[in-house]
């Protein structure tokens, strides 16, 4: 059996060869995948050695995971269950996960790609997400707090204003403070006061909720939680994730996100997946997440995005504006 975590995190083979035996083993294993593929006569040749192109390979639309079972690994049971947000009379996406040891790895090493974890107390707000058991993103922020030994980090109370006394503890200890945070719920949080955290302190807003029905910029969001926690501009992150990927990307003061290595972005024509645009051209994002080796890598999300020369990219909005999901309910404008 091939170790799939040293294979997914080493730095070779190269990310296209990863993605190739990758490809084959869930065109093997996952008969929602292949089924798939076979439909659009796409598969064979690169099984058989004739051609591959990474960008030839099919992305499976992320509705897969609301209609069925996406599993390159039937027969073991999955350790752990994501739940996609939603109201209870919402279909909600299903992600299973067999390995959650590899999941945990995918979201440690993401994170210290862009953070540090020492010395860093990690305190969570997640209104519209904690009440949901099978959120990915609450048991995300669970593992960044258990790596804090302080005993600081933790999630903090809903619908209570943060206590100054906490941000001086934290200061006090010298350590770095990072709030991940649901879009709308930090501003709800500022609702019930202003703060002036540490300068050296991170918000991470992870996207709205579909509790809401507002809709903001997301550069009007982040000068509003600049101003409201007393930070400037460029310590107000974005996270990118969702229940059916295992990794995530951040934008690190911005809007522009950047991957891990072994996640990789394309943004495909909404009329044609398969054809890649050109930098600045908007489309769909696709997204090819190798941590996913158990469940589906190949997925076509329902997310209109642009991605730059540099191959970072840029959340514009939802392709349908009826269907909002938590991991991005925000409109970008310029």
């Amino acid at each position: 059996m091939k170790n799939w975590s040293e294979f997914i995190f080493n730095d070779e083979p190269f990310f296209e060869e990863k993605a190739k035996q990758v490809f084959k083993h869930q065109f093997k294993h996952n008969a929602v995948y292949r089924n798939y593929c076979e439909a659009l006569d796409v598969g064979t040749d690169i099984l058989e050695g004739v051609q591959y192109d990474i960008n030839q390979v099919p992305l499976l639309p992320i509705k897969a995971f609301k209609d069925t079972t996406v599993t390159s690994s039937p027969d073991k049971e999955p350790e752990l269950t994501f739940k996609s947000s939603g109201t209870s009379d919402m279909q909600r996406s299903i992600h299973t996960v067999v390995d959650a040891s590899l999941y945990e790895e995918s979201l440690l090493r993401g994170f210290q790609q862009f953070y540090e974890l020492e010395d860093t107390v990690i305190w969570g707000y997640t209104p519209g997400y904690s009440d949901n058991p099978d959120s990915s993103l609450v048991y995300m922020i669970q593992k960044l707090i258990d790596q804090d030994n302080s005993g600081l980090s933790r999630f903090l109370p809903l619908d209570e204003p943060i206590n100054p006394g906490a941000v001086k503890e934290v200061k006090r200890q010298r350590k770095q403070l990072i709030i991940f945070g649901a879009a709308f719920g930090l501003l709800d949080l500022l609702e019930l006061q202003d703060i002036d955290l540490p300068s050296d302190s991170i918000i991470i807003e992870t996207g709205g909720m579909k509790t809401y029905k507002r809709e903001i910029s997301r550069v009007e969001l982040h000068k509003k939680l600049a101003s409201g926690f007393g930070l400037n501009g460029n310590r107000i992150h974005s996270e990118y994730g969702m229940a059916e990927l295992l990794s995530q990307a951040y934008a690190t003061g911005g809007q522009w996100f950047n991957t891990v290595p072994w996640m990789q972005v394309s943004i495909r024509n909404p009329q044609d997946p398969a054809e890649v645009l050109s930098p600045f051209d908007e489309g769909l994002i696709g997204i090819i997440d190798l941590a996913n080796v158990h469940s589906c890598s190949f997925l076509l999300t329902d997310d209109m995005g642009v991605m730059d020369e540099r191959g970072r990219f840029k959340v514009l909005g939802r392709r349908n504006p009826n269907n909002p999901r938590g991991c991005n309910f925000l409109i970008e404008v310029d």
